[in-house]
C-alpha cells in the first residue's frame, strides 16, 4: 500500500476511534489530546495522528490550540441555546419545501434510517446516536432546494452530535425520539406537511429545552 494511502486509512481509523470516545463521554470536553501519547497508544507515527485530529477539528469535536495542541471542544450554554433556536427556525421552513419532493424511494430510505437509529438507541450504541439523528434530519430536508440554508443546518446538526448523545443518555428518553421521527415521516408521507412541520418544530424545541436544563444543572454543580 502506498505510504500516503496507508496514512490516510490509518488516520481515518484513529479519527473514528477518538470520535466514538468523545461522543460516549470517555474523552471529556476540555481534555488535551497529546499527539505523542496518542501515537504511543495506537502504536503508530504522529503523522496519521495529526491527520486524525485535523479531521476531528473539521467536524468541531476538537480544536487545535496554539501551544496546547488538540483540545476536546466544549459547547457553552449560550451556544446550545443558539443552535436549537436556529434549528427550530430553519428546519420547519425547509421541511415545507422538501416534504412534497420526497419520493417513494426517499421514504423507504428514511424509514430504514429511522429503524437503524431505533436499533442503535435500544442497544445503547451511544457513539452512533448523534450521527444517525443528524443523517435523519438532513435527509428529510435535503430536497428543499435551498443550498445555503441546508449548509447552515448541516453544520448545526453536526454540532448537535454530542449534545444529542448527552440528552438521550441523561434522560433515557429514547422512545420519544424514535416515536417523533416516525410520526414526522408518516405525516409527510400522507401529505399532512403542516402537521409534520409542527411536530418537527416541537421535537427540536423539546430537545433544546431539555439540553439547556442539563447544561444549567451542570453549571450549578460546578
Amino acid at each position: 500500500m502506498p505510504e500516503r494511502l496507508q496514512h490516510k486509512t490509518v488516520s481515518a481509523a484513529v479519527a473514528d476511534s477518538l470520535r466514538r470516545r468523545i461522543l460516549n463521554g470517555e474523552l471529556r470536553p476540555g481534555l488535551q489530546l497529546r499527539q505523542d501519547a496518542l501515537a504511543e497508544e495506537f502504536g503508530i507515527s504522529r503523522i496519521p495522528i495529526r491527520e486524525a485530529l485535523l479531521q476531528l477539528e473539521a467536524v468541531n469535536l476538537v480544536k487545535i490550540v496554539p501551544h496546547r495542541g488538540a483540545v476536546v471542544v466544549s459547547l457553552s450554554l449560550a451556544e446550545v441555546e443558539d443552535i436549537f433556536k436556529l434549528r427550530a427556525q430553519l428546519e420547519p421552513d425547509l421541511l415545507v419545501l422538501s416534504a412534497p419532493r420526497l419520493t417513494a424511494e426517499d421514504f423507504q430510505d428514511l424509514y430504514a434510517l429511522s429503524k437503524t437509529y431505533s436499533d442503535a438507541l435500544k442497544r445503547g450504541e451511544v457513539f452512533r446516536w448523534g450521527e444517525l439523528n443528524r443523517r435523519f434530519h438532513f435527509d428529510l430536508l435535503r430536497h428543499a432546494g435551498r443550498p445555503r440554508s441546508l449548509d447552515i443546518v448541516s453544520r448545526l446538526l453536526q454540532d448537535c452530535d454530542r449534545p444529542t448523545c448527552l440528552q438521550l443518555s441523561a434522560t433515557g428518553d429514547v422512545a420519544r425520539a424514535e416515536q417523533e421521527h416516525t410520526l414526522i415521516l408518516r405525516l409527510c408521507e400522507a401529505g399532512r406537511v403542516d402537521e409534520a412541520v409542527e411536530v418537527l418544530r416541537a421535537h427540536i424545541e423539546t430537545v433544546g429545552v431539555c439540553l439547556v436544563a442539563i447544561y444549567r444543572d451542570g453549571l450549578a454543580r460546578s
